[in-house]
């Protein structure tokens, strides 16, 4: 027997739908509720590196995902000068396994699409356009208030609700949320034939122009520059200052640049980060994915961590045949060194671009592709 019985997850992004989706198969009933009205229809692309392919095809969705997706393994360092000259291109690691790609662009939409399908198909309950507004515990299980006020109680809440985590709030966990310094510019568009990888430009105007295929038809691209308020512009004017910041870089960014033409397609954010120390629960509400530990994108490695917080809480609840602190503090201890090296390690890399240092970006990354190479 699992050690809940059933389990609400709050938050229908990567980490909650695997959750559910997870439990769900192993026998509990899972309750998923998500404040938006339609999560398959927000989102550029996003990359998943090959451990996050790994616990995708662990969840059973990987043929569906390949199917959506643009695998690719290798990466281009490319200069930013007027012919966006190919400096090199070096394999990147197959964290994987040998058997799967060391990295794949998705649209967002289908890969949310696809998640909720698998979630379905084991038995998730999903509602959207609602969520949680009150919690209740005592010894044996969870009273739940819900938006539509509806009730429910559960063995476990998971708070999947990401990097501003109404649930933590819930909880009274005091987490300091911090910008790293750095806004990034993306932008979702059709894929030119020039790219078949990721490439990266450093220098510049920006500190990191890259672009990612996510298809045959379509690709995801971004600017990095300092943090700005960039709240006032009009999507008109968000295209043109990416179009603008974009006209430094050249090679394959010529044919993106010239495709890119739908203002709705263009989006700008900061990059924030925080790590949650131990316990990542109070009683039988525990917290996953950004929730707990959020990291910038500048190692692709949200994703993969998301879904790994899925896999290793699902393993434990469905070995177990009792819920305690012991399993949720067990939980915890398995994640947070991990999840901790790769947020620092991706605040690093950030670092060393904000503060012009030439700091070891092969010895950094090299590090991080043995430690995700190991299942979590």
């Amino acid at each position: 027997m699992p050690a809940a019985h059933n389990a609400l997850v709050i938050g229908g992004g990567l980490a909650g739908t695997a959750t559910a989706a997870l439990l769900a198969g192993g026998g509990v009933e899972v309750d998923l509720v998500e404040v938006r009205p339609d999560v398959t229809t927000t989102g550029s692309g996003i990359t998943l590196q090959g451990n996050a392919l790994r616990e995708l095809r662990a969840l059973g969705v990987w043929e569906r995902v390949r199917a959506e997706g643009y695998g690719f393994d290798s990466v281009g360092l490319r200069a930013p000068d007027a012919r966006g000259t190919l400096l090199v291109e070096f394999p990147d690691a197959r964290t994987g396994g040998p058997d799967l790609p060391a990295a794949m662009g998705v649209p967002r939409p289908a890969l949310a699409r696809v998640l909720h399908e698998r979630a379905g198909e084991a038995g998730v309950r999903t509602r959207f356009g609602v969520t949680a507004t009150g919690l209740a515990q005592d010894g044996s299980g969870v009273d739940v208030t819900f938006s539509d006020a509806s009730t429910g109680r559960y063995d476990l809440v998971v708070g999947a609700d990401g990097i501003r985590s109404a649930t933590r709030r819930a909880l009274g966990v005091e987490l300091e949320t911090r910008p790293t310094g750095m806004g990034i510019w993306r932008a979702f568009g059709p894929r030119p034939a020039s790219v078949t990888r990721t490439d990266l430009y450093y220098g510049g105007p920006s500190y990191i122009a890259g672009y990612c295929p996510t298809g045959e038809d379509s690709l995801y691209a971004y600017v990095v520059e300092d943090a700005r308020d960039r709240s006032a512009l009009s999507p008109e004017q968000r295209l043109a200052t990416m179009r603008d910041l974009a006209s430094a870089y050249h090679g394959p960014w010529d044919d993106i640049r010239d495709a890119l033409t739908d203002p709705a397609r263009i989006n700008y954010t900061w990059f924030e980060t925080h790590v949650l120390p131990p316990p990542w629960h109070r009683g039988r509400v525990v917290l996953v994915g950004d929730a707990a530990h959020a990291c910038p994108p500048t190692l692709a490695q949200g994703g993969a961590q998301a879904l790994e917080d899925a896999a290793v809480l699902a393993g434990l609840l469905l070995a177990a045949d009792a819920l305690d602190d012991g399993l949720l503090d067990a939980f915890a201890a398995r994640r947070f060194p991990r999840a901790r090296a790769v947020v620092e390690a991706s605040n690093q890399l950030g670092r060393w671009l904000l503060d012009h240092e030439r700091g070891d970006v092969p010895g950094l990354m090299a590090r991080i592709a043995a430690l995700v190479s190991e299942p979590a």
